[in-house]
């Protein structure tokens, strides 16, 4: 009898030391899980930027067009046109003008009901949007530098190198010429007004031409409401958040490694929109 108790309790021992050593190992296995979870987290958070309640980070999950193409017919380049009414004539290839982009329902941000468009941006100016492949615009006299690009419906740009266009011409008696090879910079979100939802995300898109930027070489700067100042090194769309109600600005511009400004002043844009909680 006395035998058979040593040996029942050598089992007893043996059995609670192997449980406990089980469940060491299952705690160690789910702190393990839990720090590779927490180290990927945070390497995700790294495309977040952040600073005085505003955040700013890639929106880089839109449908991609890479077989979209965009020719520009009228006006031609380094045309002379008299000052009025001037006729936009664009070839379109695979892209469907007026239809709303496939995601635009998920993307949550301002959206056009119209459908995907074409953005025509004269001399930086805020961009006309345009909904068909022919279209009128009323010009003065001057020298122009025309960007067109496609846009997905919520105004973000396909940024291929057949999806843009970009030429100048002169209206009336301008005899001006620009050189379109040297870097450029063109804003064309944020825009306009926005109310209600709208308000709580917006696009911050913008286009390069003649340049790449880089995390050592150019980049674009963007300084919100006049002092805080946020650096991309990344062609992307951006997502906006934690703006204040009322005018906000955006400003624009491409530097160099050294964040010294590139090129003439072109390159240097300001815009001021509009944010409301009404409907």
């Amino acid at each position: 009898m006395k035998n058979y108790l040593v040996n029942l309790l050598t089992v007893l021992s043996l059995f609670f030391y192997a449980c406990s050593g089980q469940q060491t190992t299952n705690t160690q296995e789910e702190s393990d899980t839990t720090e590779t979870t927490q180290e990927t987290t945070a390497s995700a958070d790294e495309t977040v930027m952040e600073k005085d309640g505003i955040k700013i980070y890639p929106a880089t999950t839109s449908p991609e067009f890479p077989d979209a193409k965009l020719e520009l017919n009228a006006p031609t380049l380094n045309e002379t046109l008299t000052a009025g009414s001037t006729t936009f004539d664009y070839t379109v290839t695979n892209y469907e003008l007026g239809a709303q982009t496939t995601d635009a329902e998920q993307k949550d941000c301002a959206n056009s009901g119209k459908g995907q468009h074409i953005h025509l941006i004269l001399n930086n100016e805020p961009y006309i949007a345009k909904y068909e492949n022919k279209f009128d615009v009323d010009l003065k006299d001057g020298h122009y530098v025309a960007l067109s690009f496609i846009s997905r419906s919520y105004h973000e740009s396909i940024k291929t190198d057949a999806a843009y266009v970009l030429t100048q011409f002169n209206v009336g008696s301008a005899t001006e010429e620009s050189d379109l090879s040297q870097p450029l910079l063109f804003y064309s979100r944020p825009k306009g007004e926005y109310s209600g939802d709208d308000t709580k995300k917006l696009l911050l898109d913008f286009y390069l031409v003649n340049t790449d930027i880089s995390e050592s070489g150019n980049k674009v700067k963007a300084t919100i409401n006049g002092s805080t100042e946020f650096m991309f090194d990344t062609w992307t769309p951006y997502f906006v958040e934690g703006l204040p109600m009322g005018d906000n600005t955006i400003k624009l511009e491409l530097v160099d490694g050294e964040g010294n400004p590139v090129g003439d002043g072109f390159n240097t844009i300001e815009r001021t929109f509009k944010l409301s909680q009404l409907n």
